[in-house]
């Protein structure tokens, strides 16, 4: 009983299932950098406030310096019976330095020390995710970069729609990851706000300087309401749902990997290395670091739903419940930091193979649009154009001929506005060609878009 930090009103000591079913040691100890951080901060404060002697203070900042050592050479035994980190930490610091050790937690709780903790995690996990991301984007811009005029085919509906670069595809999954590292600099900025100092919901009787340990900690705001300082995982949940968006942007990558390499597509190939074969088949080359991938979208899905259900009925401000916040939060990070780094790896071992995408393009009447384009600019109504394109990709259906194969008579059966020129904007080449404008196909648009984006990654380094 003695050996907790609430037992004076209580008479009983705790159910040993109790103890073990409500501790959150198991997990919470990886926050136990942030932690020693929060506290360092909050002595300083203490004593910058007269609150601390000198001498207290800097006892204080030693011996949770000597802790940290201890635990990163794991030689730091975590009870269960201390339930958390933050009791974990206190306990062995009165151990340590003596009864000066109880004096730490004057002017906070445990309510504004977690929310102080998870707030230095977040932010600086989201800093590595930022990196990582860039990475990703960076093996992109690579590979985009050496393929400015590999034509393949543009699906919609999974049905070849028009022709386009490959690099132009890449770089319609750099434009995703671009918005996603926006997301996350404005998930940051939420997240950079201090609550340490609010104690259990109303603040505290010590004339504490919350704005001195908020500058001590590198936020650069202080939550402005002790309950919801307290209170408040809108930050997690934040940071979840963009996480959401982009694992689900990856999963989409993914699946497009997973379609091409298969032998009916057969566009690219992944290497070796990132890939597995079967226990019974030989010939078997599975695409399981993609595949995985996409799996792991439901998980990233489930957890924020799983917040937002632990959110939604809670009365202001801490409960127990908060505790579940974390696990759901750890392995988001850990799955989307591992996800990003294996795809920033996979990305510059792919080998694409460009005559395959370029007669997979010819297939399907890829060059139809150009032709109605073509009518267009002749005098004809797109909607009239529209209806003699049609009839034209019906005969060559039937002809098992492409636009481009039909001859010049074959093509004047249905309409006499076609003429030689025709064939310039019937080819694969003409047709990329055509789509010069920004943001279009065309390959020195794709390279002008290369450019842009990597002036626009300069530019979240400043």
């Amino acid at each position: 009983m003695q050996s907790k930090a609430w037992t004076g009103r209580f008479t009983q000591p705790t159910d040993a299932f109790v103890e073990a079913f409500t501790a959150s040691i198991e997990f919470d100890q990886q926050l136990y950098a942030y932690d020693i951080q929060g506290s360092i901060a909050h002595a300083k404060m203490l004593r910058h406030c007269q609150i601390l002697t000198e001498q207290e203070s800097q006892q204080i900042i030693q011996g949770l310096q000597r802790i940290q050592a201890q635990i990163e050479q794991q030689q730091f035994d975590y009870s269960i019976r201390l339930e958390d980190i933050h009791m974990n930490i206190e306990a062995k610091l009165t151990q340590t330095i003596g009864e000066v050790g109880k004096k730490l937690h004057t002017g906070r709780s445990r309510n504004d020390q977690v929310a102080t903790d998870v707030r230095l995690y977040l932010r600086h996990e989201i800093k590595m995710i930022e990196q990582q991301l860039a990475k990703t984007q960076f093996a992109l811009l690579q590979l985009a970069s050496e393929h400015t005029d590999t034509i393949m085919p543009g699906f919609t509906h999974l049905q070849v729609a028009q022709p386009i670069t490959f690099g132009h595809h890449l770089m319609a999954w750099f434009e995703m990851l671009y918005r996603d590292r926006q997301r996350l600099t404005e998930a940051y900025q939420r997240c950079n706000t201090s609550p340490l100092g609010a104690a259990a919901l109303a603040g505290t009787s010590f004339a504490i300087d919350r704005h001195y340990s908020a500058k001590l900690l590198g936020f650069k705001n202080v939550c402005e309401n002790s309950l919801d300082a307290v209170s408040d995982r809108d930050f997690i949940i934040e940071f979840q749902s963009h996480m959401a968006i982009l694992i689900m942007h990856l999963s989409r990558f993914s699946e497009e990997l997973i379609i091409w390499s298969s032998a009916q597509f057969d566009f690219i190939d992944i290497a070796d290395s990132f890939t597995t074969g079967s226990s019974i088949m030989p010939q078997k080359k599975n695409p399981d670091v993609p595949e995985l991938i996409r799996g792991k979208t439901g998980r990233i899905f489930g957890h924020l739903f799983a917040l937002l259900s632990l959110m939604k009925s809670q009365p202001l401000a801490y409960n127990k419940d908060n505790q579940e916040d974390k696990e759901p939060l750890f392995d988001t990070v850990a799955q989307i930091k591992g996800c990003l780094k294996v795809f920033a790896e996979m990305l510059p071992t792919i080998t694409v193979k460009k005559q395959r995408m370029y007669q997979a393009t010819k297939q399907g009447f890829a060059t139809a649009t150009d032709l109605a384009d073509y009518l267009v600019k002749h005098g004809l109504a797109f909607r009239d154009a529209h209806e003699i394109v049609g009839k034209a990709v019906r005969y060559g259906i039937n002809q098992n001929k492409d636009l481009a194969e039909m001859s010049l008579a074959e093509l004047q059966e249905f309409s006499e506005i076609i003429q030689k020129d025709v064939f310039k904007v019937l080819t694969l080449e003409g047709s990329i060609q055509a789509r010069d404008h920004f943001g279009g196909t065309a390959p020195n648009q794709v390279k002008a878009a290369i450019d842009r984006a990597y002036e626009r990654l300069q530019k979240f380094k400043e």
